[in-house]
């Protein structure tokens, strides 16, 4: 694992390094000894803009003026959306998200937070390729 973790800091990955539950003091030192020779990654200077990423990433710079948010996909605001979600139906639901997409939403604005649905167990359910093509956002009691 200390070669390994060489390698990263060699190649300027890492900024911190160590172990885990069940590390042992040896461990540790294996690894510290492994990094030392290697500085820390620089931070790199990065505009603070916001970015969203899915397949298709998402940076919001002054050049774009308007940022179209699919908001149909909310259970609160969409009776159709949520008659869809309490009914199990999520591949219509999905449908729904899909046409947004594919009529300009550059984000997906989805609210599963409603007192008699478990939300967490419904965001499950959307599949990864379908949730990462826009920017993504799920919203649930918890905000995650």
């Amino acid at each position: 694992m200390a070669a390994q973790i060489e390698g990263f800091a060699r190649e300027g990955l890492v900024n911190i390094v160590g172990g885990c539950c069940g590390s042992t003091p040896a461990h540790i030192r294996a690894i510290a000894q492994a990094v030392a020779k290697h500085a820390p990654r620089e931070i790199p200077d990065v505009p603070r803009l916001m970015k969203l990423s899915g397949l298709e990433p998402f940076t919001l710079t002054k050049d774009i003026p308007f940022v179209n948010v699919g908001e149909r996909t909310n259970v609160t605001g969409s009776a159709k959306f949520r008659k869809l979600i309490t009914a199990g139906d999520y591949a219509a639901a999905l449908d729904v998200a899909r046409d947004q997409v594919a009529n300009g939403a550059q984000i997906i604005d989805i609210n599963m937070d409603e007192g008699l649905i478990d939300s967490e167990a419904g965001d499950g359910r959307v599949p990864q390729p379908d949730r990462c093509r826009a920017g993504y956002r799920p919203r649930s009691g918890d905000d995650r």
